[in-house]
C-alpha cells in the first residue's frame, strides 16, 4: 500500500469537475480547499474553461505540471474517472480520494465499475480513499477538501469513518467543544483503503494522540482483530458502531452495502483488542477528546468535588454501571480539606463544600485531591454557578450601580480560575480531572466552559457523560497494565 501522506499531506491537488455552480461537489470542494488556508498548489480541472474562486481551470489533467501534485480529488462521474486516474498518475499523484457515488452502491453496473477501479488502482500504485466519500481533512496541513462542511480546530484526534455523515458530526463536536482534530476521512465504499489502513497511519502519524471511529460492516473480523490489537496498545483507539440492533443491522446494510457484523461477537473483539467502544456518537467523541487531553490514570479510585451536594449524588450514582470506585476519603485527605472548609461541609466524597468555598478553596481542594496517592481521578463539579449568577446581574436592570460591576467581575475571574486550576493541576500531578457543567451547552459563553474550551479541554455537558468518559479512560489504563504496557 502507497504511504498515505500523500492524502493527508499533499503537496498539490487536482480538483476534477469543478464548476461556477456553487451547488456543484467541484465547487464547494475547491471553496473549502482554499478557505480553509491550504497553502500547497490547486489545480481545478473542468471541460467548462475559466475561472472559479479566481483560479484558472485547467481543460484536462495532461496540463497540470508534472510532480506539481501528489492528491487527486474526483468529483466526476464513474465514465470518466478510470482515464482522470491514468492522467493523475502520469503526473506523479499516489493518492486519491473519490467522491463520486455510482458504484458498489448503485448495483451491479456499479460493482463492476468499482471493482476496475480498484484493479486500477493497485496497478498505477495510488492509495484510493473512497469511492462515494464525503472528504477528507487534514488540519496541519489547513486542508479541507469536502463536499460539504465543516471544517475543524487543529487537535489530537484522528477520526475514520464508513458514513461522511459522522465526520460531519464528529467535526461540529469539536468545534463546539475546542478539542481538536488531526485528520477525518470518510472511507465511502472503502474499495482500496478500509479502515484499519487509516487507523495504522494514525497510529504512526505524531500528529494524532487518539483514533476515532464509526463503523457499521467488518468484512474480515479476524484480520482486524489482528490488526487492531498492535495498534490499541500504541494509541487509544475509540469506535462507535452502527447497526448493533438487528433493525440498525439491516439499516447499515442498505447504506454501505455490507452487512453488520454480529454485534456480540464484535463487542467481545473490542474487549480483547483493547478498543473502546462507545454507545452513541456523543459519548465516543467525549471520550476521544479526554484521550486526547487527559492523562490516564493509574486506577479506578475517584473523588468527587462539587461547590453543592446535588450535583455530587448524581455523579457517584453514575458511577454505580461503571468500573469506577467512589473511594473513601483518606484520613489524612479528609484531615486537610476539614482545616479549608466550615463544619458544614459533607466531610465524604462527594466533597460537597456546601457553598463554604473563599477565594481560593476550590483550587486549593483541586490540589490536596489531585495529588493524593490513593486517587487516581477526580470529578469537579459546580464550576460556572458565579459567573451564571454574573450574567442575570449583567442583564438585568441595575447594573453597573450598587457594586454589581465589582462582583460580577469577580465571578467571572474565579470561575475561569477554577477552570485553568482544574487543566494546571491534572497536568501537574498526572491526575485526569474531569470538568463538568450543563453551562457547556446552555450557554458555551460562560467564562468557565470558554476557558475549557479556549484549553482545549473537554467541559462534559453532565456529572454522568463525565463519568462515562472516566470510565473508558481507567478502562484503557487497565487493559494496559494488564498487558505490561505503560500507563
Amino acid at each position: 500500500m502507497p504511504d498515505l501522506s500523500s492524502l493527508f499531506d499533499p503537496k498539490g491537488i487536482i480538483i476534477t469537475g469543478v464548476s461556477n455552480h456553487p451547488g456543484k461537489f467541484g465547487f464547494v470542494t475547491l471553496h473549502n480547499l482554499l478557505s480553509s488556508g491550504y497553502e500547497g498548489r490547486v489545480f481545478p480541472v473542468s471541460r467548462e474553461p475559466g475561472a472559479v474562486l479566481g483560479l484558472d481551470v485547467l481543460g484536462s489533467i495532461d496540463d497540470v505540471p508534472d510532480g506539481a501534485a501528489d492528491m487527486v480529488f474526483i468529483c466526476t462521474p464513474p465514465a470518466i474517472n478510470e482515464e482522470l486516474l491514468r492522467q493523475a498518475a502520469a503526473k506523479g499523484v499516489t493518492a486519491a480520494f473519490c467522491a463520486a457515488g455510482g458504484y458498489r452502491e448503485a448495483g451491479p453496473e456499479g460493482a463492476e465499475a468499482e471493482a476496475r477501479l480498484i484493479d486500477l488502482c493497485r496497478e498505477l500504485g495510488i492509495a484510493l480513499a473512497g469511492p462515494n466519500g464525503q472528504g477528507v481533512v487534514s488540519t496541519p496541513a489547513k486542508m479541507c477538501a469536502q463536499i460539504v462542511a465543516p471544517y475543524a480546530p487543529k487537535g489530537k484526534i484522528a477520526i475514520a469513518s464508513q458514513s461522511g455523515n459522522f465526520v460531519s458530526s464528529f467535526l461540529n463536536l469539536a468545534n463546539h467543544t475546542g478539542v481538536g482534530v488531526s485528520r477525518a476521512v470518510a472511507a465511502g465504499n472503502a474499495s482500496v483503503l478500509g479502515i484499519a489502513d487509516y487507523l495504522e497511519y494514525f497510529t504512526d502519524d505524531p500528529e494524532t494522540a487518539v483514533s476515532l471511529v464509526y463503523i457499521e460492516s467488518v468484512e474480515d473480523g479476524r484480520e482486524m482483530f489482528d490488526r487492531m490489537l498492535p495498534l490499541s496498545g500504541q494509541k487509544p483507539i475509540v469506535v462507535v458502531k452502527g447497526g448493533a440492533s438487528a433493525a440498525g443491522a439491516r439499516a447499515a446494510a442498505s447504506h454501505t452495502g455490507a452487512l453488520a457484523s454480529d454485534d456480540a461477537v464484535f463487542d467481545g473483539m473490542c474487549r480483547q483488542a483493547g478498543l473502546i467502544r462507545a454507545k452513541d456518537v456523543e459519548e465516543a467523541f467525549e471520550a476521544a477528546a479526554t484521550f486526547a487531553s487527559q492523562p490516564l490514570p493509574s486506577g479506578d479510585r475517584v473523588v468527587v468535588v462539587t461547590t453543592v451536594g446535588g450535583w455530587g449524588v448524581a455523579a457517584v450514582d453514575a458511577m454505580a454501571d461503571t468500573r469506577l470506585d467512589p473511594m473513601p476519603l483518606p484520613d489524612d485527605l479528609l484531615a486537610a480539606i476539614d482545616a479549608k472548609l466550615p463544619p458544614r461541609w459533607s466531610k465524604n466524597n462527594p466533597i460537597d463544600m456546601a457553598g463554604g468555598e473563599t477565594r481560593d478553596t476550590v483550587p486549593e481542594i483541586l490540589q490536596l485531591v489531585a495529588e493524593h496517592p490513593d486517587v487516581d481521578g477526580v470529578v469537579l463539579l459546580g464550576t460556572g454557578i458565579q459567573s451564571n449568577t454574573a450574567a442575570m446581574m449583567r442583564r438585568g436592570p441595575f447594573f453597573p450601580e450598587h457594586g454589581l460591576e465589582r462582583i460580577v467581575g469577580f465571578h467571572e475571574r474565579q470561575d475561569t480560575r477554577y477552570a485553568e486550576a482544574a487543566t494546571e493541576i491534572s497536568a501537574a500531578t498526572g491526575t485526569p480531572i474531569m470538568v463538568a457543567t450543563e453551562l457547556a451547552t446552555t450557554d458555551p459563553s460562560n467564562p468557565a466552559p470558554a476557558s475549557r474550551r479556549a484549553a482545549g479541554q473537554l467541559c462534559h455537558a453532565s456529572a454522568g457523560r463525565a463519568v462515562r468518559s472516566l470510565h473508558h479512560l481507567a478502562g484503557y489504563a487497565a487493559w494496559r497494565s494488564a498487558r505490561g504496557l505503560e500507563v
